[in-house]
C-alpha cells in the first residue's frame, strides 16, 4: 500500500491549497472524504461478502458429513432390522409356531366405540341419587324463587 507519512500529507495539502485556492479546499476535502467512506465501506461489504461465501462452503462440507454419517446410520440399523428378523423367522420356525399375526390378536369382543355423549353419560349422577340427598334437579327462576319464600301476609281484620 501507499505509506503516507506526516510529511507527505502536509506536502500534498499545501500543493492542494495552492492548485484548488482556499475558497473550494474544503467543498473538495469533503468530496474526497466522502469517496474515500464509499470506497472503506464498498471494501468491507466485499470482505464480508467472501467472509459469507467461505462460511457457507464449511456449513456445506458440514451438512455433507452429517448426511453421509445419517446415511450410514440409517443402512447400520436396515441391516441389523433384517438380521432380527431373519433370526426371529429362523427361532419360530424352529419352534414349529406360524408367525402370521392372526395369531397374536386378543381374542374376546370387538372393540365398539361408545357413541355419542359417552363422556355426559358417565359423569352425570343418577336421579335416585340426587332425590335421596336432596341435590336441586331443577333450576327455578328467580321470581319464583322469591315467590316460594315470601313470608306468608294475614290480612288484619
Amino acid at each position: 500500500m501507499i505509506d503516507l507519512g506526516v510529511s507527505k500529507l502536509a506536502l500534498i495539502g499545501a500543493v492542494a491549497l495552492i492548485v484548488i485556492g482556499p475558497d473550494k479546499l474544503p467543498g473538495v476535502a469533503r468530496t474526497i472524504g466522502t469517496l474515500i467512506g464509499k470506497a472503506q465501506r464498498y471494501v468491507a461489504d466485499v470482505k464480508a461478502e467472501v467472509n459469507r461465501s467461505m462460511e457457507l462452503d464449511a456449513l456445506k462440507n458440514v451438512k455433507a458429513t452429517v448426511e453421509a454419517a445419517a446415511r450410514d446410520m440409517e443402512q447400520t440399523v436396515h441391516k441389523s432390522t433384517s438380521d432380527f428378523e431373519k433370526d426371529w423367522t429362523d427361532a419360530t420356525a424352529a419352534l414349529g409356531e406360524h408367525t402370521s399375526r392372526d395369531e397374536f390378536e386378543p381374542e374376546g369382543p370387538e372393540y365398539r366405540h361408545p357413541g355419542k355423549k359417552w363422556r355426559l353419560k358417565r359423569g352425570t349422577v343418577p336421579h335416585w341419587y340426587k332425590a335421596r340427598h336432596g341435590v336441586k334437579t331443577r333450576a327455578i327462576s328467580s321470581a319464583a324463587r322469591v315467590a316460594r319464600f315470601r313470608p306468608k301476609v294475614t290480612p288484619h281484620v
